[in-house]
C-alpha cells in the first residue's frame, strides 16, 4: 500500500511570503521470483491562486 501525506504551511517574513510543503510518502514492492523495484518518486505542481476580478 502506498500513502502520502501532504502539509503545507505558509510563512510571512518581512514582505515576502513563503509556501512550505512537507510530503510524506512510503512505497512497497512484492515479488514472487525476480527483483520488485519500489518507487518514491513524485510529481509536485505549483500553481498561483488568481486573486479574483479587479475592479
Amino acid at each position: 500500500m502506498t500513502r502520502t501525506r501532504v502539509k503545507s504551511y505558509r510563512h510571512r517574513i518581512g514582505k515576502n511570503q513563503y509556501l512550505v510543503i512537507h510530503i510524506y510518502q512510503l512505497a512497497n514492492a512484492h515479488a514472487d521470483a525476480g527483483n520488485a523495484l519500489a518507487s518514491n518518486a513524485l510529481n509536485v505542481k505549483i500553481l498561483k491562486e488568481s486573486k479574483g476580478r479587479r475592479r
